[in-house]
């Protein structure tokens, strides 16, 4: 603890109860000042984000040693003036900061009035995150909407032009020839709704709003499925090769969410490896454990960190997709509880093996 809330020791809820929990606990960074700019409190966070400890900063004044400045320079206390203002102002919305020679910082500002309605400001206590986190996260929306943009663009472009030229030269086109430009727009527009349904996926993952819709699946009968379907799609059958390991336990997961983990993961078998594809399945201690094996370059041990993140599309072979496939695999396994990593398969090749726990129903 660094400092005591009187303004500082025990955090206390809006019932009024203490809940006597040490600020150095939180995530973020924590500063208490008084009305005049002295500072009461610094939690660790706040040491590391500003490079200023606690002992430095207690009972002197804000500006002589955290001296924040806003995105045009101006002193940012000076500018939050917390003795004027409206008596009913109780908050100031996050906004950037930063102090000399460091990185940019988010701070958001509540007042503490006595009385709580239209008294005079006696405590500021002000929250502080790294603002990079923010950056990152508009990087990969950025990123997104550039992806999104460029996939959509060719299917789209394709169906624009063929239904164009069909309407336009109907007659003009035997019956084989429309067939295989039907055949195109049908072909392009399951590649728009497989997008948005990534894109789906990604937001629901990213916001926390998967559902999981547990019930009994049989795990090599969904592997069977997804095999029977990329060999009616033209793959050889001798491509792909499941082994079952032992009896598997009872399962309760949700089939569509399955069904969508492992066609991802031998999709990016045959995209991006070699020779067969080979899925795994055996029990564990406290479920079953599932590797989908290629034979192709595998994963350098540099990019393995990388593998799950958005947008990673392999070493630079056989580029192709949105690079979206493994990070909603690992949605999807984390959302069953489970687990998933990638290593180097027993023969080459990447083994990507993931852990599912048996699970229960929706309604235990």
């Amino acid at each position: 603890m660094r400092g005591d809330d009187t303004p500082g020791g025990a955090l206390t809820g809006a019932s009024g109860g203490s809940a006597h929990i040490d600020v150095d606990e939180l995530p973020d960074g924590l500063i208490a000042a008084d009305h005049d700019g002295t500072v009461l409190l610094v939690n660790r966070a706040a040491e590391r984000l500003t490079g200023v400890s606690g002992a430095a900063a207690i009972g002197r004044h804000i500006n002589d040693v955290l001296p924040f400045r806003d995105p045009d320079g101006r002193d940012w206390w000076k500018s939050l003036d917390p003795r004027g203002g409206l008596p009913t102002r109780s908050r100031q919305p996050e906004r950037p900061v930063h102090l000399p020679g460091r990185q940019e910082l988010l701070v958001a500002v509540r007042f503490v009035r006595r009385p709580e309605r239209g008294g005079p400001v006696v405590r500021v206590v002000m929250t502080l995150r790294d603002a990079s986190a923010r950056a990152r996260v508009e990087r990969s929306r950025a990123d997104l909407v550039s992806t999104v943009a460029h996939e959509l663009r060719s299917p789209l472009t394709s169906v624009k032009g063929f239904t164009a030229t069909l309407l336009a030269k109907w007659d003009r086109f035997t019956d084989a020839q429309k067939l295989v430009m039907l055949q195109t727009v049908n072909a392009d527009a399951d590649r728009v709704t497989r997008l948005i349904t990534e894109l789906l996926d990604v937001s629901r993952i990213e916001s926390g709003r998967l559902e999981v819709h547990r019930q009994v699946v049989d795990m090599p009968a969904r592997a069977r499925r997804i095999i029977a379907g990329r060999v009616a799609a033209g793959e050889p059958e001798e491509r792909f090769r499941l082994e079952v390991r032992g009896e598997l336990p009872e399962t309760w997961l949700d089939q569509d969410k399955i069904d969508q983990i492992l066609a991802n993961l031998v999709e990016n078998g045959v995209r991006h490896g070699r020779g067969t594809v080979t899925i795994v399945m055996e029990p564990v201690e406290w479920g079953v454990a599932v590797s989908v094996r290629d034979q192709g370059e595998g994963v350098a041990p540099e990019l393995v960190t990388r593998v799950f993140r958005q947008f990673w599309r392999g070493n630079g072979r056989r580029r192709g997709g949105t690079g979206l496939g493994l990070f909603i695999v690992k949605g999807l396994v984390e959302a069953h509880g489970g687990t998933i990593s990638v290593q180097r398969a027993p023969g080459g090749g990447a083994d990507f093996r993931f852990i599912l726990p048996t699970g229960t129903p929706d309604f235990a």
